[in-house]
């Protein structure tokens, strides 16, 4: 559900799906995010490997690179280990300690808000399965 990154991720101010892959998934992304200071655009690309990886490439805007994953493993007792690596390179110098304390701040706002819309649907399917 890439339409829904400004649902998900509290730092993704919109998104828009470029192109679909043939099961509907969003393949071509663009994708609006705050970053405080400015609001950043750019596109991506993203390519699904079922079910255990979502990466993505960085096709253009306002960022020199952005890529990462999403890395899902079942651990065989009805949860899955869910492990995010994303590389950012702005483009212009950033001094390491801030680059890696901003890279920090994402990587964990993603996660928890992956987590949050993770449990709040496993808490809509347990309210619904119940009724």
């Amino acid at each position: 559900r890439l339409a829904a990154g400004a649902e998900v991720y509290a730092v993704v101010k919109a998104t828009e799906v470029i192109s679909r892959d043939d099961r509907g998934r969003g393949r071509e992304v663009e994708v609006e995010v705050d970053a405080k200071v400015k609001t950043i655009r750019y596109r991506l690309a993203y390519e699904y490997e079922e079910p255990h990886r979502i990466g993505w490439d960085y096709l253009e805007g306002d960022l020199k690179e952005v890529d990462g994953e999403y890395i899902f493993e079942d651990r065989g007792d009805g949860t899955t280990l869910a492990t995010y690596s994303l590389a950012i390179d702005p483009g212009v110098w950033v001094p390491g300690p801030i680059q890696r304390m901003l890279s920090e701040q994402v990587m964990r706002g993603h996660m928890e808000d992956l987590k949050r819309r993770v449990e709040s649907n496993d808490r809509e399917g347990a309210t619904s399965s119940s009724r």
